[in-house]
């Protein structure tokens, strides 16, 4: 693979502009300002920011790789997600708001107490710091080594560290939501072009769909044996881990928590809805069509689901180089240099997202606990010092990322092990006035021993529960909701304080309900959600 000058100006253009443009609006004045770019985003801001930070490179290598791999049952986790969105916005997203919280551990300790708010705290941190931003790093430093293949790798990931940190680092959240504008909409754009390109290539939809229309390849709902995504899996699993993703993850509700009115997040929150449901078109399929594009110069692939590492040890063919070879192979010059540059967009923009994220978190959450006094601006100067810190672990990390893969590979598991209790824990919270700080640890601590239970029975006794994860995680968040309803009953109630302005009531619909009354139909955000609601089913039932 190779990049011509007129591609590679384009993309050092890019990189020098973005630069230019987020530290020219960035805030750092006071903690309000650089962690929650003073809570004054408008709900487009709001919405691009949220779709740029959820698209990272991995997600770009990821879903077209999945195309290619088995066709759009990847596309499951994108629409469901869209459903939760919906429910997120109609009930969480107010109290998150309204309460003027920094962190969502803040909203524990509200609702429950310190323990818990700390637990959530640095078990999200560790993630952050060693998988979220060193595996940000090195996946992009690949895509990158794909065009560059003479340049170390260490220093790829230097480079990208060195952009998105200089903007993040220096300006906090707010220049990277306004980085993330420009990079939402390249991301979205460069996406598109390389869509309608793919398609062009294999001769239009229809004959794209006479191609792939054979039982599996454009079809949604697959076998309850399905490695992907089992069809049970879809409905009790996804969202729960959609859930965790988009409203209990500090990275992506940051970007909330900076709205300027509970309307404005709402409506941004939508708006990232709406855009995921593009994501079929513009990351997945141009994946499956490179199928029959031979980018490999496999003749003859078998039109069959076959697993990546298979395709890797037989065939040559790595499913990671999917995206990059699409826009290589397709592209004319100049645009492949705006595509790229949406491919850099997605990698800084989550990179972003993380440093400032953990930034926030230990400033917050801990150390505002040890210097209570802390004036505004000390807590801006730690926010800045705790992200180059991330920042230099990531970057140390990131290299011998591929080299302690099943180590990475085993924290995720356990992720996905502890994001139901987690999930469970919000959940409860806010609908159960009798739930109490007991109660929310013990449940959150038997996430975490069950986790341990199950990684010492697989790894270390060989004994395989035989259960894809995504049916894993409903059991797990019965058990964790269960340990933590049967302690808190045992238990003495939670203070007042606690439940009242942190618990819904149907008193709060109704009151939203007159709030409501005078907006014209098309601005109410309750008639904005059902239409995302049928928007997804629409698109389920398309591709059923």
């Amino acid at each position: 693979m190779s990049l011509s000058v007129i591609d590679f100006l384009v993309l050092v253009a890019y990189i020098v502009f973005i630069i230019w443009w987020a530290l020219r609006n960035g805030k750092s004045a006071n903690s309000e300002d650089y962690f929650l770019a003073g809570r004054n985003l408008t709900w487009p801001m709001v919405g691009l920011s949220l779709f740029a930070a959820s698209v990272s490179s991995s997600t770009l290598m990821g879903h077209s790789g999945e195309g290619f791999i088995s066709g759009i049952a990847v596309f499951n986790y994108n629409w469901i997600s869209v459903l939760v969105l919906a429910f997120f916005a109609t009930f969480f997203l107010p109290f998150y708001i309204r309460s003027g919280i920094f962190t969502m551990p803040e909203f524990l300790e509200r609702r429950f107490d310190g323990r818990s708010r700390t637990y959530f705290s640095f078990i999200t941190i560790i993630g952050n710091v060693f998988l979220d931003a060193a595996a940000t790093l090195y996946t992009g430093a690949l895509i990158i080594k794909m065009i560059f293949p003479d340049a170390p790798i260490f220093w790829i990931i230097i480079g990208m560290a060195l952009v998105a940190g200089s903007y993040t680092i220096i300006g906090g959240l707010s220049s990277a939501i306004n980085a993330d504008m420009i990079q939402a909409g390249i991301l979205i754009i460069g996406s598109s072009l390389l869509f309608f390109f793919a398609l062009n290539n294999i001769g239009g939809w229809e004959t794209f769909v006479e191609r792939f229309n054979d039982g599996f390849w454009l079809r949604l709902t697959r076998p309850l044996d399905d490695p992907t995504v089992p069809w049970l899996g879809m409905w009790v699993g996804i969202p729960i881990l959609g859930f965790y993703f988009w409203a209990n993850n500090q990275v992506m509700v940051q970007r909330v928590l900076s709205a300027k009115s509970v309307d404005h997040g709402r409506k941004g929150v939508l708006l990232v809805g709406f855009l995921y449901l593009l994501t079929i078109f513009i990351f997945i399929i141009p994946g499956l069509i490179a199928r029959g594009l031979n980018l490999f110069g496999v003749e003859n692939l078998p039109h069959e689901i076959i697993s990546g590492s298979v395709l890797k040890e037989t065939y040559g063919i790595n499913t990671d180089q999917v995206y990059p070879r699409l826009i290589l192979k397709l592209l004319p010059v100049g645009l492949i240099g705006i595509i790229l540059s949406a491919m850099i967009s997605a990698l800084t923009s989550t990179l972003s997202a993380t440093l400032s994220s953990v930034s926030t978190l230990f400033t917050m959450d801990f150390y505002s606990k040890i210097d209570k006094n802390a004036s505004s601006r000390k807590k801006v100067f730690v926010g800045q010092v705790t992200a180059v810190i991330t920042l230099v672990i990531a970057v140390i990390w990131a290299p011998y990322i591929r080299e302690f893969d099943s180590l990475i590979a085993y924290y995720q598991e356990i992720v996905s092990y502890l994001a139901p209790p987690i999930v469970g824990t919000f959940f409860i919270g806010l609908f159960w006035k009798r739930a109490n700080g007991k109660g929310a640890i013990t449940g959150l601590f038997s996430g975490l021993l069950v986790a341990a239970c199950i990684m010492l029975l697989k790894y270390l006794l060989h004994i395989e529960l035989g259960l894809h994860f995504l049916l894993l995680a409903p059991i797990l968040l019965i058990i964790s909701t269960t340990i933590t309803i049967v302690v808190s009953l045992l238990t003495e109630p939670p203070p007042k304080d606690k439940v009242m302005e942190n618990t819904w009531t149907k008193n709060i619909w109704k009151q939203e309900s007159k709030e409501l009354e005078g907006i014209v139909w098309y601005k109410n955000f309750r008639f904005q959600v059902v239409v995302l609601i049928l928007a997804c089913f629409g698109m389920y039932a398309a591709f059923f």
